[in-house]
């Protein structure tokens, strides 16, 4: 009798949360869409009449932004592991306020490109489709980053009505794994456009 309550009580501590697992579907569903985007961008590439301009350097002030959010993204999430709920609200008012500056420079960015003459949609079949892959990728990336604002303005309501500490760490720990993978997203995708654009 004692065996089996021992083997459930492992059983029930090595299974992933439910959450936690939609979370994670989430992610591998946003891995397969980019990946796919940016293969058909290759692909197009490829079949010539392809229309090459400098990215707007926007873009790349956007890319130290969301990787220093992510450092303090796991400031915050560090402090909750040890209960440092001050440390934990600075961290995530931080954080909110590099992704807001992420926001903004995406559209700073996008306001560049229409001052080069370069718009969404514009000229589809001839050599400026290139613009309107970099606006769609850019721009899906960016409704999945405003689900991450979103996300990190919820853990800020948490933290200063005292709901996030060392015993009560899942939804702090799901937006951390979150954020972080809408950074290293972005970073991919700012690379992939450097170079193969």
């Amino acid at each position: 009798m004692i065996a089996v309550q021992e083997s459930d009580y492992e059983f029930d501590t090595m299974r992933v949360n439910p959450k936690k697992f939609a979370l994670w579907l989430l992610i591998i569903a946003m891995v397969m869409l980019f990946a796919g985007l940016t293969s058909a961008y290759i692909v197009r590439m490829g079949e010539g009449n392809w229309y090459k301009f400098d990215l707007p350097i926007q873009f790349l002030y956007s890319t130290f932004i969301i990787i220093a959010s992510s450092f303090t993204m796991w400031w915050a999430y560090k402090s909750a592991k040890n209960d440092e709920i001050s440390q934990v609200k600075m961290g995530l008012i931080v954080t909110f306020i590099l992704a807001l500056g992420f926001c903004y420079l995406q559209f700073l960015g996008w306001k560049a490109m229409t001052q080069m003459d370069l718009f969404f949609a514009d000229d589809v079949h001839g050599d400026r489709v290139s613009a309107s892959f970099i606006y769609a990728l850019t721009g899906l990336h960016l409704v999945h980053t405003l689900g991450g604002v979103l996300f990190i303005f919820i853990q800020i309501i948490r933290a200063f009505t005292y709901n996030i500490h060392r015993k009560k760490l899942l939804s702090t720990n799901m937006c951390n794994t979150y954020w972080h993978f809408v950074g290293i997203l972005w970073v991919y995708l700012y690379l992939f456009f450097y170079f193969a654009h």
